[in-house]
């Protein structure tokens, strides 16, 4: 008994003290004087302080180790960029996340520890700033309105909270958003005395961001009158300079730039300010000379070593202010080659290459070139980088044309000379393709370097070869590290600008696709020996191959005029190059387009010029439609609401023939083609007649309806190549028809069907639908068919890029997809005319399409592709033809392509948009 007494004592001990630990530590969070002043002490030097440091330094850290761009106005504070898990940008500064993590973590003990002290709003305002740092503007926007919605009444926190705000929103792009909020915060700020030079500089780069300079020289200058940090004081005295500057105040601009460089900046602001210190000094005494010497002698000095690549670019602007381009090219590239640690710098330098190439030069190959690496090397948050990307990606339209130019030009001189000479001569020209490339630049410096302009015509041989070309040669490894540096040798080295992996077979399909005719591909691509031997093979020896080369150039030309003219907004060139068309080829077709474009091109520059080709369009050409609308400028409105009447009567014809009406469909097509013969949708019209033909007559009948077709509409892409398909069948099965009474019967499982042109007659012919039996199908859904057999990658795949939803991941199905945003419409006509496309332009390549529908959206998808590629060649070549294909207003349908995983994740108009605009951005 005593021994289980000595036991049981210490348990009660234990047991006493462990419930008084739990009653103190209960009692520890109730508010109580005493525990207030206990957890303000712990929260504010346990806690807050030791945070505040950590923010003080991982900012410092954050400002030594940020890339300015000192060629734009720099921003008043440094952020990081956007936080986004899957971003590779090399100018976005590392975040310390274990820093921060802390940061965050004593901000959290506080609020969930510390809630009767007097620091809880501190705590958050720790944890806005902590996820600013982090680049995550949303939650810290998040925890900056948590803070102004619940402690209005502490004013200076308050303020803090409206200044962080509205900094999270303009890091996310939210200027609305942002300044209603710094309305709110500059009415409140007369209410605390300090802690104002943070909220000011938030207004003056609100004002930057919306291009109001002059408001935001104004709080710049109040936020450094009311005192910051030395680091800060710095940057903004810079930025303050850079505004002036911007404003044309160069007295200011020149003071303050100074006071940067008596400071004790960092030696890059330093660097920078003195460059912008020389510059201001030329500009204002006028002594452009004074201004190379003094950045030459930067040159010399050691300090300097990282940032002689701009000293160079401003050399370069130096000689572009005298109009001496030639010499500010030079400098520009000595800058690309010296541009090691600063992307911005080098994309800057390849912009201002492409700028003088395009604007002063004119020449648009090599802009061409150079608006690509400017794109591939400045990162998509530089301030007009959409442009860029636009007329890079233009300007591959131009560049191929001018290609095709090159390519005809030395076919045709090469075939001039005795035919013993044509083979070495092409091996020759292969073989000095580097050394004619050098003599033809150095030759017309400031000139288009292009051949085919008719100051290099009287030399057609080597002047004029294809490889001579400068952006042709440029793709040689040599020229390659001259112009663009030493790359990292890897595919897809474009790949900012490209849609999708670019291996040969792309390049063929861009060929392909611009328009440029498919049997000059395999001169393009491919080995040396491969391309001597198919230039043999292309040589025009006989006047009708003499008669389509020329066609080629000529076609070229013509549409790098409308380029210029309409793309471009370019007149004088579009003129230049409509005259060189004139001049090369007087009798064409294209007469009354050129001199149509030559009357717009003088319009406003030379009235008298424009009205002699005014008088020529409409005396000669009186019933064209640029007659027309000389006559009527409002003849497009009008023609378009003649479209969609024609469109319509399309429309009730098709209705007819579904309903087997055939000798309704012929009277209903006499009676449009009586009324209006050039419309349009003239040769569907026609091919539905013939059909309805074929249904009431024999063969005969047929064949001469079809002919008629192809002689009325030699030049149509939709309906020609699909009767001329036609007309092969049925002359291999003629004697199968003419034991016809009707030419095309309703299908008969014992009758022979009327299929398709085969591509390989050799291999087994697999049976088709009949024609006549394949028309109504048009309105019904098709089954898809299995997907052809994958052909071989040669190409390192690129990378795969997500949103979370749809994903670029490599698919071994793909559709070519039109969405039609109006569910109410019947598609059964469009669909006609994607299946007539299909049979004439892709025999036996067994097609289909289907339709699916959402609650306002119609999808027509056509299937199956087995690559991207594949299908990016067939969307190509069907847009121009959508015209005529759809039947519906162009302004309510649109095309994508898309891969069977992701067609399969479409379940709502919602998810269709964020494809699309997911489709945008990454293909």
């Amino acid at each position: 008994m005593l021994l289980k007494n000595y036991a049981i004592h210490p348990i009660k001990i234990i047991l006493i003290c462990l419930g008084i630990c739990i009653i103190y530590s209960c009692g520890s969070q109730k508010d109580t004087a005493a525990n207030r002043k206990m957890q303000n002490l712990t929260a504010r030097y346990n806690y807050l302080y030791n945070s505040n440091v950590l923010v003080q330094n991982y900012e410092e850290d954050l400002s030594n180790t940020y890339v300015d761009n000192y060629n734009q106005i720099l921003p008043v504070y440094i952020a990081p960029a956007k936080f986004n898990p899957y971003s590779k940008d090399p100018f976005a500064a590392p975040v310390n996340s274990a820093a921060l993590d802390k940061v965050i973590l004593k901000a959290q003990t506080i609020i969930a520890e510390k809630s009767f002290s007097n620091y809880v709003d501190d705590a958050y305002m720790l944890l806005g700033k902590a996820q600013f740092l982090k680049g995550n503007y949303f939650f810290s926007k998040e925890y900056y309105d948590y803070v102004i919605k619940t402690y209005p009444e502490n004013r200076p926190v308050y303020i803090q909270a409206l200044n962080g705000r509205a900094r999270s929103l303009l890091q996310l792009n939210d200027l609305r958003s942002a300044g209603l909020t710094l309305d709110t915060l500059e009415q409140n700020l007369n209410e605390v005395k300090n802690h104002k030079a943070e909220p000011l500089a938030t207004l003056a780069q609100m004002g930057i961001s919306v291009h109001r300079y002059k408001d935001a020289i104004i709080y710049l200058e109040a936020a450094l009158k009311a005192g910051t940090i030395k680091r800060n004081q710095i940057r903004w005295t810079y930025v303050l300079a850079q505004l002036y500057e911007h404003e044309k105040d160069y007295p200011r601009a020149l003071r303050n730039y100074v006071k940067v460089q008596k400071s004790n900046a960092a030696f890059e602001l330093y660097f920078n300010a003195n460059l912008s210190r020389i510059r201001l000094n030329a500009l204002t005494k006028g002594v452009t000379v004074d201004r190379k010497q003094q950045l030459t002698a930067l040159l010399k000095d050691d300090k300097n070593a990282e940032y002689i690549d701009q000293i160079y670019y401003q050399i370069g602007e130096s000689y572009e202010e005298d109009k001496d381009y030639a010499n500010a090219e030079k400098f520009y590239k000595r800058s690309i080659a010296k541009s090691f640690k600063n992307p911005y710098q080098k994309g800057l330098s390849y912009l201002k290459i492409a700028d003088l190439s395009f604007k002063q030069n004119k020449d648009y190959l090599k802009a061409k070139l150079y608006y690509d690496s400017t794109v591939n090397t400045l990162p998509e948050t530089y301030a007009g980088y959409e442009l860029i990307l636009k007329k890079a990606q233009n300007l591959e339209y131009l560049t191929l044309r001018y290609e095709s130019i090159s390519l005809q030009d030395t076919l045709q001189s090469i075939a001039k000379l005795p035919e013993p000479e044509r083979k070495p001569k092409i091996e020759s020209l292969f073989a000095k393709a580097k050394v004619a490339s050098t003599v033809q630049e150095n030759k017309n410096p400031g000139k288009p370097n292009f051949p085919g302009n008719l100051d290099n015509e009287k030399n057609a041989g080597v002047s004029t070869f294809y490889f001579g070309n400068t952006v042709a040669v440029s793709r040689g490894l040599s020229d390659f590290k001259t112009k663009w540096g030493n790359r990292k040798l890897e595919d897809d080295w474009r790949q900012s600008v490209r849609s999708s992996s670019q291996t040969n077979t792309q390049y063929v399909a861009n060929l392909d696709n611009t328009g440029l005719p498919k049997e000059d591909i395999k001169l393009m691509t491919g080995t040396d020996s491969a391309r001597i031997k198919a230039y043999m093979e292309a040589l025009p020896l006989s006047p009708a191959q003499l008669s389509t080369s020329n066609q080629k150039i000529l076609d070229a030309y013509y549409e790098i005029a409308n380029f210029y003219q309409q793309e471009l907004n370019d007149n004088e060139e579009a003129a230049r190059i409509y005259e060189i068309i004139l001049k090369r080829f007087p009798e064409n077709n294209h007469l009354a387009a050129i001199n149509y474009g030559l009357y717009l091109s003088y319009k406003d520059k030379d009235p008298a010029k424009a009205a002699v080709y005014k008088n020529v369009v409409l005396s000669q050409f009186a019933s064209s439609i640029y007659a027309k609308t000389i006559l009527d400028p409002d003849f497009s409105v009008k023609r378009s609401e003649k479209e969609a009447d024609v469109a319509k009567k399309y429309n009730t014809v098709f209705d007819q023939y579904v309903q087997k009406d055939f000798p309704g469909v012929i009277t209903a097509v006499n009676t449009v083609l009586a009324q209006s013969p050039d419309n349009y949708l003239s040769p569907q019209f026609a091919y539905l007649k013939s059909i309805a033909i074929g249904r009431t007559n024999s063969v005969d009948s047929l064949i001469k309806a079809f002919k008629n077709i192809i002689g009325q509409f030699p030049d149509d892409k939709l309906i020609t190549p699909l009767v001329h398909d036609h007309l092969s069948y049925i002359e291999q099965h003629l004697a199968e028809f003419r034991k016809r009474k009707i030419a095309l019967t309703d299908f008969d499982p014992n009758e022979p069907r009327f299929m398709e042109q085969q591509a390989a007659p050799q291999t087994p012919v697999k049976p088709a639908e009949q024609i006549i039996a394949s028309l109504p199908a048009a309105a019904k859904p098709e089954p898809v068919v299995t997907k052809a057999a994958e052909p071989e990658k040669t190409a390192a795949a690129p990378a795969v890029k997500s949103n979370g939803i749809f994903s670029t991941a490599v698919s071994s199905t793909y559709y070519f997809v039109i969405d039609v945003a109006d569910a109410s419409l019947t598609l059964s006509s469009s669909r006609f005319g994607i299946g007539q496309f299909n049979r004439g332009n892709y025999t036996g390549s067994n097609l289909k399409h289907q339709l699916t529908e959402f609650d306002n959206d119609q999808l027509i998808y056509v299937g199956n592709f087995s690559s991207f590629d594949d299908a990016k060649i067939y969307a190509d070549e069907i847009t121009p033809q959508l015209k005529q294909i759809m039947k519906v207003p162009a302004s309510i349908y649109t095309s994508f392509i898309i891969s069977k995983e992701n067609f399969e994740k479409l379940k709502s108009k919602d998810l269709l948009n964020k494809y699309l605009e997911f489709y945008k951005t990454s293909y």
